[in-house]
Formats: C-alpha cells, structure tokens, sequence
C-alpha cells in the first residue's frame, strides 16, 4: 500500500497536536495545536483518497522514471504560489505604513504581518525555490537519482508544514520576540529535523553519483544546507517554560544576543540568499545560454572566498551600539573585502555569455538571468559600502537600508528564481515550450519597473531622514522632531507600495503562465513574432 508510513507518521502526528491543545498551559498554544492538527488530518485525508489497494502484478514493469522529478514539480509550483502570496503580503505592509488604518487588530497588523511577509518571501518563496532547484540540479550533476526514496517527499511536505505553523504563529503572536520575531521552540526544532533530512537526501545523492566531479553548483548548495542548519540551532538555542505551552527563554541576553542575532542574519543573507542563489546561476545560466561557465576556477575561488569572508561579517550591522569597537571594525573590515569574491561571481556569470550575447535580445529568460546578477553585483557593491562606519552613520536604520535590502532580493534573488522556474517548468512537464514568451517579456519589465521604482524611493527617502535625524540648529538643537520625519515619508511609502504592487503583477502573470504551461496549453504568438522587424545587418 502506497504512502503507508506518511499516513502512519501523519495521522500520529495529528493525534499528538489534539494532546497538545486539549492540555495546553497557554491560549495561544493551544490554538496554535488546533492549526496543527486540521493541517496534519487534511494531510492524511489527501492521502488516504491516494492510496492504491489494488496488489502488485507480477512482472509489471517498473514505471519509476530515472530522476525523481515528482518532488520538484511540487516544490516548483509551491515556489510560484508562496512568491505570488509573499509579494502581497509585501504590499499590504508597504501600505500600512502609507496608510495606518489599515492596520486592523489584533492579526493584521504591521508588527504581525511584517514578519509574515519576511519569512514568507525568504524562507516559504526562496526556500522552496532553493529546496527544488537543488534536488532539480543535483541529479543532472551526480547523475544518481535522489537519495532516501520517499525521504525527498517528508522534506517537501515537512518544510511545507513549518512554513503554515510558522506564518499562523506571526498572527497569533506566538514568536520568540526577538530581532527577527523568530516562531517558538517547537516550530524551531521541527524545522531542524526537516532540515536534517534535507542534508541527508542532498549529501546521500553527491555520495552516491555516477559523475566523479562534483560541479560547482552542488558546493554552493551544500555550503548553503551545512551553514543554514549551523546558523538556526545556535541562533534559537532556548529552554521551554513547560512542553504543553509556547514560552522560552532564549540562551543569550544583551549585547551577546545582538550579535548571535546579526552572526545568524547576515548569514542567513550570505548562505540562504546568496550562496543558494549562486548555485542557481551557475547552473541554469549557462543551460539556458548553452555555453559552458566562463571560468570554473574563477568559480571555485568564488566560493571558498565567498564562504570564509560571510561568517565574519555580522556585526557591521551593530555600529555605534554597546557592541565592542574592535568587533564592529572587524564587521567592517570583512564586508568591504566581501565585494573582490562578490564581484567576482558576477564577472563570471555575466561573462558565461560570452558568444552568446544576442539571447539577450532575443530570449526573455536570458535577459531575466542578466538582470538578476546585475543586481547582485550593484547589492554587493552598496552593502559593504553601507558598512562603512562614516556611511553608516547615514543610513543606520533609515529606509536606505529597506531599499538596499530589497534590490538585493528582488532584483537578484526574484528574477534569478523567476528564471530557473521558467527554464525548469517546460522540461519537468515536458512541453516544447512555455505558453508565451511575450508574457515572460511583460513579466522582466514589470518586475525591473517595479524594482527600480522601490529601491530608488528609499534610497532617496533614506537619506532624507538620516539628514533630518542629524540637522542641528545654531543653538545645538534638534531641527526636526522624529514625527516629522515620519509625516515627510509619506509620499516616499506611497511610491514604494507602488513599485511593489509592479513587481507583484508580474508576479501573477508568471503564475498564470506556468499554470498554462503545466496544463499543456500553447499561445500562437506566430503572427507577432514575424510582424516583428529584423534587424537589419551592419554595413
């Protein structure tokens, strides 16, 4: 009987959670056990409708495939739906803070939907894009099919289930109230175990592979895995008050605390949004471009740079706090020697188009791919800048820092998934070709529209309000009030909700096109494409 163990473990699992809200210590617990539970039962009434009683025929010939593919058309279409979900959240942040009676309470409120939208687009939106893309490439490079069986399906399904828990307990208010209003202990160590099983099936598939050389890809991907799961334990180290309730109390205190938090989010942006993402670009973009990568050595230099200088980083983010100067500098130091390994995995993804230049022109998904390591290469000139102590002065919790933030990942991190989903979708479904091209043209420019229209927003009103914050009259005091630089933002957060909601349509429009495709469905964009003039030859 198929799907035997997941019921078992399910329905276990479900049982466990109506223990939990029928003996909770606290109200919110207990809700939180009961989101627990219909998620768990649904699961295994999905499963159950799946399973296959009829017995085994004797001498059918196998029908399993030489990939396990199944997993990453899952984690494919979860990616498209968590971004299109997280990007509005997005939204309706930016708005709320245009517009505050939007806020409604208690759930929907800015502090509540803040940490929504974060953890919906980096973790459920890039962690699926990531989780897929790297059982996706990993085979194609080890040529082994993925390792552990059925295990890919518990670590699809169990991330899954910690994104729902995690996203419900940010509304209820269950989270650890900390800088990244992390979800409860025990959200936090099922994620463990999940991520666990990940590095099992990621690490078990490059042990086992049939290709003797490990590509580069499958380092930055492993580099990511290792350094992910190091960083969450040691970040969310915390002792429960009681199991049947959702307290604790963190391991670290005050300034030792803050820089356990900076070491974990930097780093979560240098090993979850970087050295994951980099693995996509050295793997989709010379398949889509069909040349070979510029140079793999430049790449191997690229990553152990990449790996030993990020860990050293974090506390460029605490300058001018009670941390210790001599750590502050050493922050510093390291981020600014961040920018030669950075630049240099982008010098070598843009150059991997050498020879193929013109699909630039001609092909949207390459022009999407080009964009995405543009950004990253201006994402990682600005931030070592900004971690300058004389820059920082500026623009240490300013809005220059949102915009900083946000062209980092929308413009790398969303438009370099946004092309792996599109070079992935027609091969995992096999179709000649996406439903319409013209859509993934529609889409790039929106989503750079959009880009550019946010970022540049905060730049400018980031460094309004650090010359505000900073504006002394000839008497030593203060010009500006802090509600006044507030009141000045206005417009700022109105065009930023703006550039959003244009990187959201063209969020929605790749929805609608990899529904299509998946559905076999071909747009005749023919008459177009040859109404479109040549070009003509140089004379």
């Amino acid at each position: 009987m198929k799907h035997t163990v997941e019921m078992v473990v399910l329905a276990v699992g479900a049982f466990l959670a109506l223990v939990g809200a029928g003996f909770a210590q606290d109200r919110l617990f207990g809700a939180h056990m009961w989101v627990l539970f219909f998620v768990l039962l649904g699961g295994t009434l999905v499963l159950m409708r799946r399973v296959d009683f009829r017995p085994a025929v004797a001498g059918h010939p196998s029908l399993r495939s030489e990939y396990f593919d199944e997993v990453v058309k899952y984690g494919v279409i979860a990616t498209v739906f968590w971004g299109v979900v997280g990007f509005l959240v997005g939204d309706v942040v930016a708005l709320q803070l245009a517009f505050p009676d939007l806020n409604v309470e208690p759930w929907f409120n800015f502090g509540r939907m803040r940490p929504l939208h974060t953890s919906a687009v980096i973790f459920a939106f890039g962690g699926n894009a990531l989780i897929a893309t790297s059982f996706y490439v990993v085979q194609r490079t080890s040529r082994a099919r993925l390792f552990g069986g059925d295990l890919g399906w518990f670590v699809f399904w169990g991330y899954q289930l910690f994104i729902v828990l995690a996203a419900t307990g940010y509304l209820l208010g269950i989270t650890q109230s900390r800088e990244y209003a992390e979800p409860e202990w025990y959200v936090d160590l099922w994620l463990t175990v999940v991520w666990v099983a990940y590095l099992v099936v990621f690490l078990g598939t490059i042990l086992k592979r049939k290709e003797p050389h490990i590509y580069v890809a499958n380092w930055f991907y492993l580099g990511f895995i290792v350094t992910i799961a190091m960083l969450h334990v040691v970040n969310n180290l915390a002792v429960p008050v009681s199991f049947l309730g959702s307290k604790s109390y963190s391991a670290f205190s005050g300034v030792q605390d803050a820089l356990t938090q900076w070491w974990y989010g930097h780093n979560a942006v240098g090993f979850f949004l970087t050295a994951g993402f980099l693995a996509m670009m050295y793997y989709f973009i010379p398949k889509q471009v069909n040349r070979p990568v510029y140079s793999y050595r430049l790449s191997i230099i690229h990553f152990w740079a990449l790996i030993f200088m990020y860990i050293w980083a974090g506390p460029h983010h605490l300058h001018y706090t009670a941390l210790p100067d001599w750590a502050q500098t050493l922050g510093m130091v390291f981020s600014v020697m961040l920018w030669m390994p950075s630049w240099g995995g982008m010098i070598n993804g843009l150059m991997t188009l050498s020879g193929a230049w013109d699909k630039v022109r001609t092909d949207p998904i390459v022009r999407m791919m080009v964009m995405a390591v543009a950004f990253y290469g201006m994402a990682t000139f600005e931030g070592p800048m900004m971690s300058i102590k004389t820059v920082n002065s500026l623009s240490h919790y300013t809005d220059w820092t949102i915009g900083h933030v946000h062209s980092g990942a929308l413009g790398w991190n969303g438009l370099i998934t946004f092309g792996a989903i599109y070079y992935l979708v027609p091969k995992l479904w096999n179709r000649k070709r996406l439903y319409s091209l013209q859509m993934v043209n529609w889409h790039f420019w929106l989503a750079t529209l959009g880009i550019v229209v946010y970022a540049a927003t905060m730049w400018v009103a980031g460094i309004q309000q650090g010359l505000m914050w900073r504006e002394y009259d000839d008497q030593g005091f203060l010009v500006y009030s802090f509600a006044e630089s507030v009141a000045a933002m206005f417009p700022y957060y109105v065009m930023r909700a703006a550039g959003g909601a244009l990187f959201l349509s063209g969020a929605v429009i790749m929805a609608f096109n990899v529904t299509m495709t998946i559905l076999g469905r071909v747009r005749d964009e023919a008459a177009t494409l040859d109404a479109a003039p040549m070009p003509a030859p140089a004379e």
